[in-house]
């Protein structure tokens, strides 16, 4: 749809250019796109399906060397000015975001959500909302309607005045940590930090979400997990079996 609009802009900024759009397939996403790709096509903005593989120079032209996938035969198209229609990506930055604030991120380096469907605009930091551009690429009409569900789901927390904490967290056995610090380096949330007297680990109960990756991780066992004890675990187990 970026390409469509940057060609009608062009026909319309520009009446005598003569534009023409190479693809592969046409994905007109949204809310009155495909009306919009007919105007465009109806401006005078010529879409050509074929596979550009080379862009050469020749007698002070840009020379487009590729095959038409329709017809099956390869072709020269020489143009004034050839614009690539690029992929969005990420910031070069975000990773430093990331690690501050603790975000995950997809494999293409944007925000990730919590939840596609359920929850598109939290994380799984509590207090950080997503909107925009920075979970992915998005149009304006999109941009504006996360911008409301993140500022509504924000509105939450402020509203009621009071926010419940995860009780199922990680728990330090002082007599038993080593203070090895490796429950530091794994846990995703920053929640432990090393007791500087002591030289143990102490959870932070407002950071922590439970996830249990320090306690798999803890090689003295010193970190359990309040409500999914090991005892707990077999008891489940032990019922299953009864039935």
């Amino acid at each position: 749809m970026t390409t469509a609009k940057q060609s009608r802009l062009v026909r319309e900024l520009l009446p005598e250019a003569d534009v023409t759009v190479f693809y592969m397939d046409v994905r007109t996403f949204g809310k009155g796109a495909e009306e919009f790709y007919d105007e465009t096509r109806a401006k005078g903005v010529r879409y050509r399906r074929g596979n550009v593989s080379e862009i050469i120079r020749r007698n002070g032209r840009v020379v487009l060397v590729g095959e038409d996938t329709l017809q099956g035969r390869p072709f020269e198209f020489e143009a004034d000015l050839v614009v690539l229609a690029v992929g969005m990506e990420c910031r070069s930055d975000v990773g430093e975001l990331s690690t501050l604030l603790k975000l995950p991120r997809s494999s293409d380096g944007f925000f990730l959500e919590l939840h596609p469907k359920l929850r598109p605009v939290d994380t799984a930091v509590d207090g950080v909302y997503l909107a925009g551009c920075c979970q992915g690429p998005k149009d304006i009409p999109d941009t504006v309607a996360q911008a409301k569900a993140a500022a509504s789901s924000a509105m939450i927390p402020l509203i009621r005045g009071t926010v419940l904490a995860e009780s199922a967290t990680a728990v330090v056995d002082p007599d038993v940590c080593a203070g090895c610090g490796m429950c530091v380096e794994v846990c995703p949330y920053g929640a432990p930090a090393l007791d500087p007297l002591w030289g143990v680990s102490r959870i932070n109960d407002v950071l922590c979400k439970g996830c249990g990756t320090c306690a798999v991780t803890c090689p003295s066992k010193a970190i359990r997990l309040q409500h999914f004890t090991a005892e707990q675990v077999l008891a489940q187990v032990d019922a299953l079996l009864c039935v």
